[in-house]
């Protein structure tokens, strides 16, 4: 079983950037996809982004369309989350998880190990 950690939340200004980052810990996590989702106090965990396991292919959720690059270093076990003009919208704890399959998967029900989260809060 995969155990992943994610690290590079934090506060952050409305306008402002992060990077987060998913380190796995197994020897499997180069074979599948892997993805990123965020749960605001109170809502559905939701989806933000995908990889192929390759890299090779991302979608991403129309929220973060074109402030969101998510990328993956198989070599390092390693997937990101670059977030740019960050909202207060964006605020949530964000979860990377690795999908079931090498393909883009974007329902939670689609992935089998999670990390523990990292808290986004953007300020206005």
């Amino acid at each position: 079983q995969e155990q992943l950690v994610e690290s590079g939340g934090g506060l952050v200004q409305a306008g402002g950037s992060l990077r987060l980052s998913c380190t796995a810990s197994g020897r499997t996590f180069s074979s599948y996809a892997m993805g990123w989702f965020r749960q605001a106090p109170g809502k559905e965990r939701e989806f933000v982004a995908a990889i192929s396991w390759s890299g090779g292919s991302q979608t991403y959720a129309d929220s973060v369309k074109g402030r969101a690059t998510i990328s993956r270093d198989n070599a390092k076990n390693t997937v990101y989350l670059q977030m740019n003009v960050l909202k207060p919208e964006d605020t949530a704890v964000y979860y990377c998880a690795l999908a079931r399959g090498r393909s883009l998967r974007w329902d939670v029900d689609d992935y089998h190990a999670w990390g523990q989260g990292t808290q986004v809060t953007v300020s206005s």
